[in-house]
Parts: C-alpha cells; structure tokens; sequence
C-alpha cells in the first residue's frame, strides 16, 4: 500500500530499532550494576518502603512485591532482549516478533521507572519510553517502514527540541541575551573531559553557540516535517547540534537518543547522495493486513494524546519533562530552563580518629581537583547526578542520610556506587558533608597547580555522623 509504505526509509528504521535498542541494553545494565544499592531491599530509597505507603503510579510488575532477584529477573531479561534487537535477529521474522519484543523491554522498563522514585525522575526516562514503544511498530526487514510512525518519531522530535528552545526562551535571561554558555559548561552537572576547554572559548564564541542552539530548536524542528530532501537537512542540524552537546558533557543517554530519534527524517537517497553506498532497500513483502490495522489504531490513540504536549508547547508556564499518563506516551520535554552562576558540590569525608578527614571519591561528579573530569553518557551514574541536585539545595535527606549511614557501616553495595573508599572497605568512625564551591582553574592556574577545579570551602551540610552505639 502505497500510501501506508515508506519505501526509501530502510536506513531510518534500521537505526532506529538497533539504536533505541542499544539504549536500552544500557539502561537495563544501569539497573542491574545500581538499582540494589539505591532502591532495593537494603537500598537508600527501598522500593518495598515504598510499595508499603502507596500504589505506584502507572504500570509496574513490582505492583505485587519486590525483592532484588526479580529486579535482576526483569533487567537481565530486558539486556538479552535488548541485546537481540541491535543484532537484529528479531527483525528477520514477520512484523509481530520486534513487536513484542520492543513492547516487552517497554513494560519492563516502565516497571522499574514506575518504582524509581527520584533516581529515575529524569526526563530522558520518559523519553526512551516513547521511543521504545514507537519502535515496536516500525515493522520487520519483511515489510517496508510506516509512514505514519516515521511521522510520530518526527513529531517525537519535533516536541524533545521545540520544547527544549520553547523553556529556555521562557526561562532565564541568559538564554535570551545569549551568555548562557559563560556559565554553562562550568556549572552543568556532570562536565566531561572537553567541558574545561569549551568553557575557556572566547565569549564572542559562546553567543555563537547560543544562537546557533536557538536555531536549532526553534526554527529547524519544522523543517523536519518537510519534503526530501529538506527534512533530511533539518534532521542532520539536530544531530550535529547534539553531537556537539555530547562532546562537551555528559548527559546520560539524552543526546544520543535524540541523534537516532531523528534519522526518522533521513532519507536513503539523501544518504546515497552524500557517501559513496549502493541500493540497501530490500525487496518488501505486502504488510499484513491486522499490521495496517494496528498501526493505524495506535497511531490515533497517539496523534489523540498529543492534545496535551502540544498544548502545553504555548502555555504560560510551560511544563519540562511531564508525562500526562500513565504509560509516558505523547510526553512533554525540555532541559535547561534556567542556568546556575556558581557551582557547588558537595564533598563525603570519613575520619578512622575523629581528627584526621579522608574523601570519598564520586565516579562522575567532581571532587579531587586534580582529577580530570570523565565521560560516562550514555551512561547514566544516578548517584552522582543527585549529588549536584542536593548541591543546588534540592531536598535529600530522605536518600542523602542513608547514605551516610552506609558509609558508616562501609555497606559494600553501596560502596560500589563509589570511584574510591579512603578506609579500603573498612567503617569509619565518623562521617560528614561539607559544601564546596567549585570553579575552573584558568590556563595560568592549570599550568601551575596541574588542577582542573579551584574549590574553597562554603560551609558545613551535614555535621560529623558516627555509627548507633551497640547494647553491651
């Protein structure tokens, strides 16, 4: 069927399926290495705690009890399947098999999102969600791509950056006089190894990128939906700006998500008139006739569940990374609304003497000064970024004491969140928070001292903890 079929769109589905596979393969490994320490049985914030005082809201397989073995049940089953769609191997049989399986990994990730509480409070969550659910109906290497599910990714993309530019605009002024780069690689947070230098660009050079960043997500989104070979221009404008974004933090799997979200614009030909590759579209069997039909119906349930993110586009006070039900479809996003002047971390310290203080070191969020910052995304280190939420003052006693209480009882689990225990796996007698402010060293300064950050105490967040005197 002619008018359901988009023939031309082989490149686009492929990397579409392997790609939003491959995301999830790393969010389910993200599961299976942290969510124990952070929300498990023994966990900061455990999710049986939490399944005793309320209904979590929307879907989740741990509705009817949860321990850890069916934690590693659902995310090691979520990593196999996973793994199976980037090898593609689902993808030889007819259009039902990625189906059910991009449904499947859909529902056992909603189910761990669902009980994540605020580690898994991020928008990228939501995001590979709806694309995990989109891709389950992007058909088999027997069948030629819908049309109308290539224009759902499109209008997926369409929402991730016009709402993105829409929040900035409404958002802090620096946005608009366009010195939000003065501030933002310094503060972001969780800078990478290039964070240092992009900062150190000329000022005049960081408007650029601003405007350049207002053009992107404010003007080129609509040319997304475009004839070829404008909407493949318009989509290679996303994915440079994202791989610019990649290049200079790290935002867990956010950018590289929306990189292969929008090659659901590309076109094979635009493709074959830029490298030098010969025909890849495969001779195409006729769809099935309960696929039309499937397609089509979610594709009106969706377009139906739009009303909301779009309406929320033009709204005054304009929501960032909102899911309006229960199954994070037709999500609304954004990031960045407001930027931070001064960065703050706050800093771990153990005493084995109660004189003597030794830190603990974070795997991504910044500590030593001497220590280059690292790249993890696509990786997402849930402990470190909640660390820079607690430093903006971001509630968190409920998960930051236990923390500290584990460290106190040197909790191997949650001492495996860490880059470095200074008591080599042994208690402290002591623990505490110190709040820090952190700046880039300049050239001179790095030359000099060999540090990336300057840092100067600002205070005390948490004073000296020792562990509960046992009964004699």
């Amino acid at each position: 069927m002619e008018w359901f079929s988009a023939e031309g769109f082989e490149l686009a589905r492929q990397v579409l399926q392997r790609g939003i596979a491959a995301v999830f393969l790393i969010a389910f490994a993200s599961a299976l290495a942290q969510f124990p320490a952070l929300l498990g049985e023994h966990g900061l914030l455990p999710v049986p705690q939490l399944l005793e005082r309320r209904t979590p809201r929307g879907f989740t397989l741990f509705r009817w009890g949860y321990t850890d073995g069916r934690l590693r049940a659902v995310a090691g089953t979520g990593v196999v399947i996973s793994a199976l769609l980037v090898a593609g191997l689902p993808q030889w049989g007819p259009p039902w098999v990625p189906l059910l399986a991009f449904l499947v990994l859909w529902f056992l990730y909603m189910s761990i999102v669902n009980v994540g509480q605020t580690f898994y409070g991020f928008g990228w969550e939501t995001l590979l969600l709806e694309a995990g659910f989109l891709a389950a109906f992007l058909g088999s290497d027997r069948v030629a791509p819908p049309a109308l599910v290539l224009w759902l990714f499109v209008w997926l993309v369409f929402r991730l950056e016009f709402g993105a530019g829409m929040i900035k605009m409404r958002g802090d002024t620096v946005w608009r006089d366009l010195t939000a780069l003065y501030y933002h690689h310094e503060t972001q947070p969780m800078p990478n190894p290039a964070s240092w230098f992009f900062h150190h660009l000329p000022k005049p050079l960081h408007k650029v990128e601003v405007a350049g960043n207002h053009f992107a997500q404010l003007v080129v989104p609509f040319f997304l939906f475009f004839p070829q070979p404008v909407g493949s221009i318009a989509a290679a404008v996303v994915i440079f700006t994202q791989l610019w974004l990649v290049a200079s933090g790290n935002f867990a799997w956010l950018n590289t998500l929306t990189v292969l979200l929008a090659f659901s614009a590309v076109s094979d030909g635009a493709v074959q008139a830029i490298l030098p590759v010969g025909d890849f579209t495969p001779q195409y069997q006729p769809e099935p006739g309960w696929f039309i039909v499937l397609v089509l119906a979610v594709s009106a349930l969706l377009v139906y569940l739009s009303y909301w993110p779009l309406k929320n586009l033009f709204a005054k006070r304009q929501l960032m990374n909102a899911s309006f039900n229960n199954w994070h479809l037709a999500n609304a996003y954004g990031a960045f609304g407001s930027i931070t002047r001064q960065r703050y971390e706050v800093v771990v310290e153990g005493s084995a003497d109660g004189v003597h203080w030794q830190e603990y070191g974070f795997k991504g969020k910044p500590g030593d000064p001497r220590r280059m910052p690292r790249q993890f995304a696509p990786y997402h280190l849930r402990l470190d970024w909640l660390m820079w939420f607690l430093a903006l003052g971001s509630p968190g006693a409920s998960w930051f004491i236990p923390l500290l209480r584990r460290l106190l009882e040197a909790d191997r689990a949650t001492l495996k969140l860490l880059r470095h225990d200074p008591f080599d796996g042994e208690p402290p007698l002591l623990v505490r928070a110190t709040l820090y402010h952190y700046r880039f060293s300049t050239w001179a300064e790095r030359r000099r001292t060999g540090q990336w950050w300057i840092r100067s105490e600002s205070g005390q967040l948490v004073p000296p903890l020792s562990r509960p005197r046992t009964a004699e």
